[in-house]
């Protein structure tokens, strides 16, 4: 046979072996998880370390339960978490309702796993809080007739968190946009200056967006209860209730570190549906999936201290437990409502 010849049949040979072992790994990984690995990416305000021990509660659990690694993708930006699970490069994630319907959007095998509940065990009162606040000294600028009053907010400096965000952008400007109809006011308006505010930032984070507004940066900023709770401590008033005044508390960890002992004030409260855990149902098996949702809604996880911290405990965490609180499975369609604010 001629060298030549010889040479083209190998070449031929091992490009059709290549294809065929492409092929064959598509056709794997189209049926989830085959790695050893199982990879869940946090928002940026579950991202730092002082929240590193409920991550890896979870992670532990998940990794006794499927048998595989765990590993933790971190971020600094809302924009890279939804990406990562929407482009398969983790199988899970934790991110609030905006976040999960834009990863949805992107690819339809994004579904949520659980959502946290309310203090009853269910999904009657799965919620959290979106803020807007002011500081303290300022507050009797925001206020009509001794009443905090969105009439007051056109024209000064506001601080988002991130137009991904549920509570940090999508209701506040929702509620923004109602309140002013008269202004036609559409949400590109209220991601820049001059349109109706003076300047707009966007922190990043829940706790970047406080920030803004404690170190003087902005006049108003939207941010969250829940991502600033192990930060802040009420002073005068109750959780959750306009006219409330927070205090960063001397312990504060990074950020809120170089602003302990300044104060707040809520001028705005709005309830909004709790974030879920979600999982690339491409990137998990069947079996996996259910096994994960399972977990997360057993008896055990609402019980490990670790993951829902008691009301009464000093230690920090991601969830905390006064009564009933545990994880419930939920589907697509209970995050409707905050479709419907898009």
């Amino acid at each position: 046979m001629p060298k030549r010849l010889l040479v083209f049949m190998l070449l031929t040979l091992s490009v059709l072996l290549v294809a065929c072992t492409e092929g064959n790994a598509s056709e794997v990984e189209a049926d989830g998880n085959d790695g050893d690995t199982i990879g869940i990416v946090w928002y940026p305000n579950e991202s730092g370390n002082d929240l590193k021990t409920a991550r890896d509660a979870i992670g532990d659990a998940i990794s006794e339960a499927t048998g595989k690694e765990v590993e933790h993708h971190l971020t600094t930006d809302y924009a890279i978490a939804i990406e990562t699970i929407a482009n398969e490069n983790a199988q899970l994630a934790f991110m609030g309702a905006v976040g999960y319907i834009e990863a949805n959007e992107r690819n339809s095998a994004v579904q949520p796993i659980v959502v946290p509940s309310g203090s009853s065990g269910t999904l009657d009162d799965a919620m959290y809080h979106s803020w807007l606040a002011v500081n303290v000294d300022d507050q009797d600028e925001y206020k009509v007739d001794g009443e905090f009053s969105l009439d007051t907010i056109e024209g000064k400096r506001f601080s988002f968190v991130s137009n991904s965000s549920t509570s940090g952008f999508v209701v506040p400007s929702s509620t923004i946009i109602e309140y002013f109809d008269d202004k036609d006011l559409a949400s590109e308006d209220l991601m820049e200056g001059g349109p109706f505010f003076e300047q707009v930032l966007f922190g990043g984070s829940h706790q970047g967006s406080a920030v803004n507004l404690i170190n003087g940066n902005a006049d108003i900023a939207a941010f969250c209860d829940t991502c600033v709770e192990n930060y802040v401590e009420v002073v005068d008033g109750e959780e959750n209730t306009v006219g409330s005044v927070y205090k960063v508390s001397d312990d504060a960890a990074e950020p809120f570190n170089t602003v302990t002992g300044k104060e707040f004030v809520l001028m705005s409260v709005t309830p909004v549906l709790n974030a879920p855990f979600v999982a690339n149902t491409d990137a998990l098996s069947e079996e996996e999936f259910k096994v994960i949702q399972e977990l997360f809604a057993s008896d055990e996880m609402a019980n490990n201290e670790d993951v829902f911290v008691p009301a009464d405990s000093e230690e920090k965490g991601l969830f905390s437990k006064s009564a009933d609180e545990r994880f419930v499975p939920v589907e697509d369609e209970w995050f409707n409502p905050i479709r419907e604010l898009q």
